[in-house]
Formats: C-alpha cells, sequence, structure tokens
C-alpha cells in the first residue's frame, strides 16, 4: 500500500513538472498545476447539477470543519518550479453547495457561509505557501441568479477576505462536455448570464473577472459591467477541439479592449482543457500565447 502511495506521488510530482514546463515553453505568464492535486471523497450520492445533469458527488453528514491543510505542500512545491507567477484554483462557495449531497444543514446559503470560512482559511495557507493568484471557481453564478445577488456574492467576498494575493471570480458555462454543451444550444445566439452578476462583482472587493469569450455567444459588451477590474478574458474555446489561430486570438482580445483597459486585460484559456487530448490542449495554449504576442506588438508599436 505504502509502495502504490509513493509511486502514485512519484507520478504526480512527475506529471505537475511536466505541466509548469509546457506552460513555461509557451511563454504562458501566470502557471498552475492544472489542478491535478484536486481531492476525492468516498462518501458520495447522486445530484442534478446545476438543474443540467446527474453525478457521483460528496455527501455532507455533519458539521463541516477543516482538519489540516490540503493544498499548502503541492502550492509550496508548485512554487519551487517555477520564478513566474502561480496561480492556484479553488470552488468558490455557491458551486461547492451545488455539487455536493447536503443530509445536515438544510440550507445552501448556511452551508455556503461555513465553506466560505474554510475556503478563506486555505486561501491564507496558500499565499503563504507563495500563491501570487488565487482564483474561485463559481460557475452556479450564471444559473441561480437569485442566490447570486442574496448571498452568492457575499460568501464569495468572505471566501477572499484578508487576502493579499490576486483574487479571481471565474465564471463560466463549463468544461466542453456534453451535457454542458448540450445545455448552451439551448441558450440562444446570445448568452446575457453575466449581466446578472457583473454589476454585483464590479462593487464587490474581487481583483479580477474571468469569463467565456471566444466562440461562446457571449456579447463582449458585457464586459464593460466589470469596467476598473482586471479581466481573464477566454481567449480560445474549451469546448471544441479545432485549433484557434494566433490572429483569431489577437481578434477576440482587440475586441474587448473597446470595454477593458490594455493593461487591466489577461487573455486566458478560460475554462480547463481537461476533455481535450493533450496535443489539442497544448496547441491552443500555443494559440492562446501567440495572439497575446501580436496584439502586445500591436499596443508597444501604438506607442511608438
Amino acid at each position: 500500500m505504502e509502495d502504490g502511495k509513493a509511486r502514485r506521488r512519484l507520478k504526480a510530482i512527475r506529471t505537475r513538472g511536466a505541466a509548469v514546463l509546457e506552460q513555461a515553453r509557451r511563454s504562458i505568464d501566470i502557471v498552475s498545476d492544472g489542478e491535478q492535486t484536486r481531492q476525492h471523497f468516498e462518501n458520495k450520492q447522486t445530484v442534478l447539477i446545476r438543474d443540467r445533469y446527474e453525478a457521483s458527488v460528496p455527501s455532507v453528514v455533519g458539521a463541516v470543519e477543516r482538519k489540516a491543510p490540503v493544498f499548502v505542500e503541492d502550492a509550496k512545491f508548485l512554487r519551487t518550479l517555477t520564478d513566474r507567477q502561480i496561480k492556484w484554483t479553488l470552488p468558490g462557495p455557491m458551486t461547492m453547495v451545488d455539487t455536493l449531497h447536503d443530509g445536515y444543514y438544510g440550507s445552501r446559503e448556511k452551508l455556503a457561509w461555513e465553506f466560505a470560512t474554510i475556503l478563506n482559511q486555505k486561501a491564507r495557507e496558500l499565499e503563504a505557501a507563495g500563491v501570487d493568484v488565487i482564483q474561485f471557481d463559481e460557475p452556479a453564478f450564471n444559473v441561480f441568479f437569485d442566490e447570486v445577488a442574496d448571498w452568492g456574492v457575499a460568501t464569495l467576498e468572505r471566501a477572499c477576505e484578508g487576502l493579499k494575493a490576486e483574487t479571481v471570480a471565474h465564471i463560466c458555462f463549463g468544461y466542453g462536455i456534453k451535457a454542458n454543451n448540450d445545455w448552451k444550444a439551448t441558450l440562444g445566439t446570445q448568452r446575457r448570464h453575466y449581466e446578472k452578476s457583473f454589476p454585483l462583482l464590479q462593487r464587490s472587493s474581487i481583483d479580477t473577472i474571468s469569463l467565456e469569450s471566444h466562440h461562446s455567444n457571449v456579447p463582449l459588451e458585457v464586459v464593460e459591467l466589470v469596467r476598473g477590474k482586471r479581466v481573464m478574458l477566454g481567449a480560445i474555446d474549451v469546448a471544441n477541439q479545432q485549433i484557434e489561430t494566433s490572429e483569431e486570438v489577437a481578434e477576440t482580445l482587440r475586441k474587448a479592449l473597446e470595454y477593458v483597459d490594455a493593461d487591466k486585460l489577461i487573455p486566458s484559456t478560460n475554462c480547463g482543457m481537461a476533455p481535450f487530448p493533450r496535443n489539442v490542449a497544448l496547441a491552443k495554449l500555443n494559440a492562446l500565447s501567440a495572439g497575446a504576442a501580436v496584439l502586445r506588438e500591436e499596443l508597444v508599436g501604438a506607442q511608438v
């Protein structure tokens, strides 16, 4: 058993090192380990996720508590692999509530506040371990609009409380899996969901807003609603294996500059590329980097 754990640990270390190396080769400025250390649970129930698809998820059977750090050593290891900025992603309070079975609290809001406090403890430890950017994933913000206004943004701010690291609210329409793609196909030619959450986030303490853009049917003018914030703009399509050209990426970024200042625009993959084959994911990273370089040269040239 111990030998098996050691082998798995060694494999994880090698894989994470490879992920960082591949990002560095492509001049990615903000590096992550690809969420390879996320934990899974044994006590599970099947629930409906975001009113869209069923999944086997952890079950809350008593008061939630945090017994020990989970990611600190992994974050410290990631810090040793690169001198670039490093980012760590955590699920936001609302999305945590929506991706588990509650057999104890009976209140999504109450449980979200409990998780927000625990997430804040985790985030402070990650910051102390050298993490520069802490991202909270909240795809549930694009579904449960009333709850976002009532307590979603407030619990997210609680999770970020007191942090000096850059904080990011990541709101997407989900990975490129069939259930998400089928749902997105029902949303019409314009997905204006961000109009519900962005005004609230613009007034919040969150530093940076992350959203879908390229091939998403999200009208870019919604970015104006978070004017003043830093914006991580999804400049590749994570739901399609077709590889973007550098010019396609650059054009997506150019259009965004009408609504966000250049020094606050961060070209991004938006959501994760876990469903993709490795060669596709790496090719899309190439396109992201090359497209950003095209726009950067244009902006520098315009200043000369």
